[in-house]
């Protein structure tokens, strides 16, 4: 169901508070972004060095990428574009730079997809889906829901950014580098480089993609032989 199409149309927004919400079923939990290796070698000892490493990963890293490639994703379903769209999922697969990091993608846009498929299923969605076939990368799974439910693309890159950042400094918790206070903080700081992210990857194309935040590949990489750990990566 559209909601554009239904009794709801003034709860247009409300879709994305659910998709990207802890409750929605992708297991967001059982990743730490390698945020836990970090922790462990040192690199996060405050909340000042975590609040540096997030917004590294905004500037520079996989946080800045996904945002890119939801909404290429995102206009190619709202497009009609299966090959934009296909293009869009192989790009963000291969830039999983570790093991790890393609569980972290593929683990939770399976999840979303099967989510979606038993509760805001429509016609658009199930074409897209069928057109990927195989594995899907989280953003990208989210950009064809929001095409395909005709979700604002500012609205939705807003809300996957503070999802993101929201899941990443819950983890930090856990690994007990910051507490609830900060992390409040930590969001509340990040909120206009999310915003400012949300803006340009709307009017970005593929050819943006790129990083450097080489120290969070390089954990990402180290977590897959971490002797004792609490998340998938």
């Amino acid at each position: 169901m559209t909601l554009s199409n239904s009794p709801y149309a003034p709860l247009q927004s409300l879709p994305l508070m659910i998709w990207l919400s802890p409750a929605f079923p992708v297991g967001g939990f059982a990743y730490s972004h390698a945020l836990e290796w970090a922790a462990a070698a040192g690199d996060l000892p405050d909340a000042n060095s975590l609040q540096a490493w997030l917004d590294d990963l905004v500037a520079h890293g996989a946080i800045r990428n996904d945002a890119i490639l939801l909404s290429a994703a995102l206009q190619a379903a709202r497009d009609g574009d299966a090959i934009a769209l296909i293009e869009a999922n192989e790009l963000a697969l291969a830039l999983a730079g570790s093991r790890e990091r393609h569980l972290e993608t593929s683990g939770q846009g399976d999840a979303f997809r099967i989510a979606i498929r038993a509760s805001w299923r429509n016609d658009a969605f199930d074409k897209f889906d069928a057109a990927i076939g195989g594995a899907i990368a989280y953003p990208v799974a989210v950009g064809v829901a929001a095409g395909a439910h005709g979700q604002d693309p500012g609205a939705t890159l807003d809300a996957f950014l503070a999802s993101a950042i929201t899941n990443l400094t819950s983890a930090a918790i856990r690994l007990g580098v910051i507490g609830q206070t900060d992390a409040m903080r930590i969001i509340v700081q990040a909120l206009p480089a999310i915003s400012e992210l949300a803006a340009f990857a709307t009017r970005a194309t593929l050819d943006d993609v790129g990083g450097c935040a080489f120290r969070s590949d390089i954990a990402s990489m180290r977590h897959e032989t971490q002797a004792t750990r609490l998340f998938r990566t």
